[in-house]
């Protein structure tokens, strides 16, 4: 089973989603930050679920009801590890490096 790990990038999107959406919606902002995480865990099970994009990263797409976040990763096999780059949401146009 892989590690999980997220880095202060992703971790700081997280907390951004989550401000946004409690400013008006305090439990839904909740709902929608453990739907996020319990996505992201799924790669301690399955890493490669997500599609392949470049540099041998890859992006999962996340279920927000309506809209959807796209979470950035890649797995280090040596470590046994998912490294989350970044999340974003899926109507942005990429991940910023």
């Amino acid at each position: 089973m892989a590690k999980v790990r997220l880095t202060a990038r992703a971790f700081s999107a997280l907390e951004q989603i989550f401000e946004f959406i409690a400013a008006t919606d305090p439990a839904r902002a909740l709902e929608t930050v453990a739907r996020i995480r319990e996505a992201v865990m799924v790669l301690e099970h399955h890493p490669l679920i997500g599609r392949a994009v470049e540099d041998g990263r890859r992006e999962l797409v996340i279920s927000r009801g309506r809209s959807a976040c796209l979470a950035l990763y890649r797995r280090r096999p040596a470590d046994d590890t998912v490294l989350v780059l970044a999340i974003r949401d899926a109507r942005q146009a990429g991940h910023a490096e």
